[in-house]
This record gives structure tokens, sequence and C-alpha cells, in this order.
């Protein structure tokens, strides 16, 4: 029987890349996107910073000290690594080819800087969606509702915004948070739409192959049985 009726396709697997400034809504996006799509999985990133409340090591983040940190800096264990508000993150290599070789998605939840790098060494791989506030007032709101950001934690967020904001355009998709249901659905159709692209679908060439070959003829006898 001709293989090419078959629905799925062979193909390589995505880094999704999600940034913003702290108090976009982000990270709910992120978990939303992960509810409702079984093909793509988090990222977890290494970093120095000291664990929130309810965080889990090897689930939110793996926590490291710094001397581990640059150790695997050194040993070129990290596809990507920055510092941010005085703490460094970095993406772990090991897992990442694994899932993008069998056709498996990963979302990274990273700044601008791990961005940059992931761009730099494998471009083709990367799909990025820069979500942006509605307005600042409302970031501020936002940031004043965590319990987890002390004043000056928020004071030290606000002034980085602007900065923040300024590399917008490095980025492939943007997203304004208005409305987190919308935004949602917003994020998974540009997910979606990325995993048709010609680069990736790598049976694709394949399919098509065998769809020249096809014989007419045979068809016709297969529908007249």
């Amino acid at each position: 029987m001709f293989s090419h009726h078959q629905e799925n396709i062979k193909r390589r697997g995505l880094m999704f890349v999600l940034s913003a400034p702290s108090g976009t809504g982000k990270t709910t996006m992120a978990k939303r996107l992960l509810s409702i799509d079984q093909h793509i999985h988090l990222s977890i990133s290494v970093t120095t910073r000291k664990p929130r409340p309810g965080e889990l090591d090897g689930i939110d983040y793996y926590f490291v000290s710094h001397d581990e940190f640059k150790s695997m800096v050194a040993n070129g264990d990290l596809l990507e690594y920055a510092e941010v508000f005085g703490n460094f993150y970095g993406t772990p290599r090991s897992k990442v080819e694994e899932y993008l070789n069998k056709g498996e998605d990963l979302l990274f939840d990273i700044e601008w800087q791990g961005h940059r790098q992931l761009v730099s060494s494998a471009r083709q791989d990367v799909a990025s969606v820069f979500i942006l506030p509605p307005t600042k007032t409302e970031l501020l709101n936002r940031l004043c509702l965590r319990n987890s950001d002390c004043s000056k934690t928020i004071t030290t967020r606000m002034e980085h915004v602007n900065f923040e904001l300024s590399h917008w355009h490095e980025y492939d998709y943007h997203i304004i948070n208005r409305n987190l249901d919308e935004s949602v659905e917003k994020l998974h159709a540009v997910l979606r739409a990325e995993r048709l692209k010609k680069t990736r679908r790598t049976g694709l060439a394949g399919f098509v192959g065998e769809l020249l070959r096809e014989e007419i003829n045979t068809l016709l006898e297969e529908t007249k049985e």
C-alpha cells in the first residue's frame, strides 16, 4: 500500500523561545501552552539563583552553585547562558539534540541574551516570540502582586524594562498580552505554523518523491477494488 497516505511526516523538532520583561505573563503562557500541546516540553534551565517557594530542583530548574555553573560553562555543557539580576541561567546541551532528533519541541523561557546565543549557533532550529505588556502601569501592577518579589527587586526590574524592550526586534513574532486566553491561542498558532516549515519536515522530500512516482493506473485499480 502506498505510504504517503499516512498523516505523520517525520520532522525535526524546534527550539521555541519565549522572552519578555518580568511580569508580562510569559511564564503563565508557557505553562498553558505545555498543558494543551503534548509534543512540546519545557527546557529546564540550570541556575545559580535560590529556589522560590514551591520550586523543585529538576522540575522548575536545576539549582547549582556558582562554581558548578562555571565548570559547566568551561566544559561546554551549556547551549547558552546569561547573567540576569546577578544570577546565572543556562541551558544543558545534552537533552536538546535528543528531543529535536525525535521530532519533539522544546520550550525555552529565557532572556534576550540566551535567545541571541541560540540564534547564533542554531538559527534554523529556533522560532522566537517576544511577549509585550499592554502598558508599563499594568506591568508594575502585576509585579506588585507577586509575593516573591520585594519592593527593591520590583524597582530594579522596572528600571530594566526599557532595556529588555529594546531587543524586541530580534524576535520572529510578537504578542501583546492583553488577554491571556487570546495570547495563548496566538502562541499555539505560531508553534503549529512553525512545525510546517519545509526545513523542519525532514520526511517531506520522501513524501513528495513517492507522490511523483505514484502510478495513476494503480491508483485507479485500487479505487475500483
